[in-house]
């Protein structure tokens, strides 16, 4: 195997392509990169098993091969060579895989392993599949993937729920404290499809995608598997198998006060709060409602805060404590100028939703009087 290919391809391909290789892992195999140019095209492959990408750079191929190449290595040469072309090629002796890399005045020779040892990714029938601006689904990833349990006691709660009914896709996530709900309308109508996605695979997508109306993607279902195909690159992920959570039963309607309120004071407000609060300290903000104005207090061994922001109340007046991330992580991510928040009871989840229901937040309260 030889080909000739700028730095700057090469860069931008492995940053891609290292993202489905695993900081840990007992086989040695899935920390390479294969480097595969056999089909007349520079491929660059990553597979940890239950995320594999492939992605594409332009160059010149001398000699067509494959060969796997540790990816932390190899990436660390790039990088720091000079901006020029750099020249990759790989020589069998006695057995042993030789690669030079070659740029200018530099020339690195480091070893490489058979192309045969590595997995590649699943060959997915692209049949069953959507398509949908890479703008779009970068940003409903963003607004919801926050909320994504990073524990490992529920694997649903790892992934995300991928529904499609007719021209609607929406996608939700929770932890057991709140629930992330997206919907967006699809330029053409679909076949029904529902589908847990981990959460590794739906972020690292979301870090690849370009902020393009223009550009698409295409998703494709297997039973077992999705894919994602947009410019030069391909990420395939395992399904997580099992029932995903009755959300319609969580999402109660009814309310008791309902607010409006300009989404930056309120978000800022909040933001100051957290100046007092330690990382893994569970003391809540305490939020009173009352007539034209929310209060927000908070107490702790560093300090006290009390603020009032302005705001639009329907119903009845009520105080309630809340984990202030998880406030500020839902109104980081909505765009509106202002929110509708919708509540019943200090014991009973808050709602931040809009009008059509495009976004709808629930967010548990906090016990506070245990705590204050």
């Amino acid at each position: 195997m030889k080909f000739v290919c700028s730095k700057s391809n090469l860069v931008s391909g492995l940053q891609i392509a290292q993202k489905a290789v695993p900081a840990k892992t007992s086989l040695s195999i899935l920390q390479c990169i294969l480097v595969d140019t056999t089909e007349g095209v520079i491929k660059f492959i990553a597979n940890d098993m239950e995320l594999g990408i492939e992605t594409r750079v332009e160059g010149t191929i001398i000699e067509r091969g494959y060969t796997a190449l540790d990816a932390r290595i190899f990436f660390d040469i790039i990088r720091k060579l000079p901006d020029s072309d750099v020249t990759i090629e790989s020589t069998n002796i006695e057995g042993s895989i030789k690669i030079t890399i070659s740029c200018e005045k530099s020339k690195f020779t480091i070893l490489g392993r058979s192309g045969d040892d590595f997995t590649y990714l699943p060959v997915i029938e692209k049949i069953d599949g959507i398509s949908i601006s890479q703008y779009t689904l970068k940003n409903i990833i963003a607004q919801t993937i926050f909320s994504v349990s990073e524990k490992d006691t529920n694997k649903l709660m790892g992934g995300e729920l991928f529904e499609i009914d007719g021209n609607i896709l929406k996608m939700v996530s929770l932890d057991g404290h709140r629930i992330s709900i997206r919907k967006v309308e699809l330029s053409n109508g679909y076949p029904y499809k529902k589908v847990i996605i981990p959460a590794k695979a739906l972020g690292e997508v979301m870090k690849i995608l370009s902020d393009s109306t223009e550009s698409m993607v295409s998703v494709y279902f297997t039973d077992k598997h999705v894919l994602f195909e947009f410019d030069n690159t391909v990420v395939v992920s395992r399904l997580l198998e099992g029932q995903y959570f009755n959300i319609d039963q969580m999402m109660m309607s009814d309310y008791e006060t309902k607010i409006s309120i300009n989404r930056r004071e309120f978000l800022d407000c909040i933001d100051r709060a957290t100046l007092f609060v330690k990382e893994g300290d569970k003391r809540p903000v305490i939020i009173s409602i009352e007539d034209d104005y929310l209060e927000m207090k908070i107490n702790s061994a560093v300090g006290a805060m009390d603020e009032k922001v302005e705001i639009t109340k329907q119903g009845k007046d009520v105080k309630i404590g809340f984990n202030p991330k998880f406030l500020i992580d839902a109104l980081r991510v909505i765009e509106d100028e202002e929110v509708d928040i919708y509540l019943v009871n200090p014991k009973a989840p808050c709602f931040i939703r809009d009008a059509d229901s495009s976004y709808n937040y629930l967010i548990l309260p906090i016990n506070f009087t245990t705590v204050n």
